[in-house]
């Protein structure tokens, strides 16, 4: 006879799962499950100083493997704290697995009175794409599978599962569980589905009767691991290549097809695009919906997703096909080599890649710039030429970001974080710690504002603890800058809530046994970089840049007229 309690079972499912890691903060509730951890070599727990970071972790490990993350958080405070970590993973649809301890099963839905009663089914409804409560010791394994398989099957989100402490604590015989601990590949499926043979044939035959076509990528075609496909189906047409921002890096920035979002470049072939082949995206605000001047609305659209629900969303299309991006991808170019022989490359493409050209002049010689405070372009500039290729970037700040988007190349799948769909300030030491558990041997470095710092600075000490060397860079204006320049647009400077105290961020650094440094000459960013990576520590390099400038980066009119669209008509 074995005997386990409710925290060991769950924990054998996790491992099963070959889950590597758990974020979170302890609780009195959730002892069985840590002690579980405690006796397994295989299964670490990493304790953090805010739920939110950890589950920004467990969101990062997910969005660098495409292994769903786990977080947990005891029952009323620790569970409310997560919600800020599990938003921007729903938003993104990344698959997360949460553990929520909860009062006693008698003592629960509804609440009557206990100390920290908190309806966390319904709290975290709206973000999680499935929600169970494990009533009963039997019932584990169960519902761990059922978590495991909605998170990842279709289109992937976070899932949540409420474990009250009786059943983690309550110690059975293993033969009396009503499922068993399972390997994967006996519960649920290990492939997404594929396109049917005729629909695929459509779809190549309206392709291949294009006279500019386009490929652009969203979220999905990360998700589907499909960068090689898409890679090969691009070249074997000569289809230039577009994606979303969050979806950088599907293919190298600097790939002779690729034309960097929302560049002149990108512009001038969505907007001459006769048809175009969306993969694994639904053309949100920051496509514009699809809409003129930046699509050509008379063009055909063949839309390719996982989620039905996401087909024809904002825009009309003239195919619409369900599937996995990859295999789908990998059987259309099985029947396009039956039809056609690889094309030449297209001469428009030339002229796309001028107009892209002429778009990043401004920006790469304001990436030079000698001007004290450091411009902030300069800034991003030998922050990315610092680092190799392969070096998973954090974005994390309103302003920030975008000045990140015009100088900080991607070149590799699934080495770009941020924070797309959400917008969320704070994920950046949670993103970079969870990115460096994931891929120890790749250099892992955030850019950041001072605003988004700020949320979750005490993770500094968790990056420490765990010695973890990641690099910091804080583009410090002192300020919300993002909130900030629009105050200075829309209402003549009227500056409310925006402006900050000179913190040195270096020093706070310093405190906490982490390498800090503040650099206010832009000839000091590299060598600062340099020592930041030479001492082994989490690192903070404070930059001062140009507030001034900081309030008027490129495009954020057009930005801000997308997000307020009809409040300031």
């Amino acid at each position: 006879m074995v005997q386990m309690t409710g925290g060991e079972v769950l924990v054998g499912c996790l491992k099963k799962e070959q889950v590597k890691f758990v974020h979170g903060i302890p609780g009195d509730q959730l002892y069985p499950i840590l002690d579980a951890i405690y006796n397994d070599e295989s299964i670490s727990f990493v304790s953090y100083r805010h739920e939110q970071a950890a589950a920004n972790a467990a969101d990062s490990w997910a969005r660098v493997t495409g292994q769903p993350g786990v977080c947990l958080g005891t029952v009323g405070p620790g569970a409310a704290n997560l919600i800020a970590g599990v938003y921007p993973a729903y938003a993104d649809s990344i698959p997360m697995i949460i553990i929520c301890a909860q009062n006693q099963t008698w003592n629960i839905y509804p609440a009557h009175g206990m100390t920290q009663d908190l309806d966390q089914i319904n709290l975290f409804k709206p973000i999680t794409k499935w929600q169970a409560v494990i009533s009963h010791w039997k019932r584990i394994p169960e519902l761990v599978h059922w978590a495991f398989r909605v998170a990842i099957s279709g289109r992937p989100g976070p899932v949540l599962l409420d474990c009250p402490s009786d059943v983690l604590f309550a110690k059975n015989d293993i033969s009396e569980l009503t499922h068993k601990i399972l390997e994967p590949q006996h519960y649920r499926g290990l492939n997404n589905p594929v396109a049917s043979l005729n629909v695929i044939e459509k779809a190549v035959s309206i392709l291949l009767q294009a006279e500019y076509p386009l490929i652009h990528v969203g979220g999905g075609g990360l998700a589907s691991n499909a960068s090689l496909e898409i890679a090969e189906l691009a070249e074997y047409l000569q289809i230039p290549v577009t994606s979303s921002v969050f979806a950088r890096g599907i293919l190298p920035d600097d790939h002779p097809l690729v034309l960097l979002p929302v560049s002149y470049g990108a512009i001038a072939a969505q907007s001459c695009a006769d048809v175009v082949l969306l993969v694994g995206g639904r053309m949100g605000d920051m496509e514009n919906w699809g809409r003129a001047p930046f699509w050509n609305e008379e063009g055909k659209i063949i839309q390719l997703d996982i989620d039905p629900q996401n087909l024809g969303l904002n825009t009309k299309i003239e195919l619409g096909i369900i599937g996995d991006a990859k295999f789908t991808i990998k059987n259309m170019l099985d029947v396009l080599k039956q039809r056609v022989k690889p094309v030449e490359a297209r001469p428009i493409l030339e002229e796309y890649k001028d107009a892209e050209k002429s778009w990043l002049t401004e920006y790469e010689a304001l990436g030079k710039s000698d001007q004290k405070p450091i411009h902030p372009l300069r800034a991003v500039k030998e922050i990315r030429n610092f680092f190799p290729r392969n070096a998973i970037t954090i974005v994390d700040g309103g302003n920030t970001g975008i000045w990140c988007h015009y100088l900080n190349r991607v070149y590799e799948p699934r080495t770009f974080l941020w924070p797309g769909d959400s917008g969320h300030l704070g994920v950046g030491l949670g993103y970079a710690i969870g990115a460096k558990l994931a891929k120890p041997n790749n250099k892992v470095f955030a850019i950041m504002g001072d605003g988004s710092f700020m949320f979750n600075i005490q993770e500094l000490e968790t990056a420490r603890r765990l010695g973890l060397n990641i690099i910091i860079c804080i583009l410090n204006d002192r300020a919300y800058g993002m909130i900030k320049a629009g105050q200075k647009e829309v209402y003549e400077k009227r500056y409310i809530g925006v402006d900050f105290f000179d913190v040195h961020y270096d020093e706070i650094a310093q405190a906490m046994d982490c390498f800090g440094i503040r650099v206010e000459n832009p000839s000091e960013i590299q060598p600062a970089l340099v020592s930041a990576e030479e001492s082994n520590y989490p690192a903070v390099i404070d930059i001062i840049i140009d507030r001034d400038i900081n309030l008027e980066p490129p495009d954020f009119t057009t930005l801000a007229g997308i997000w307020l669209e009809g409040c300031l008509d």
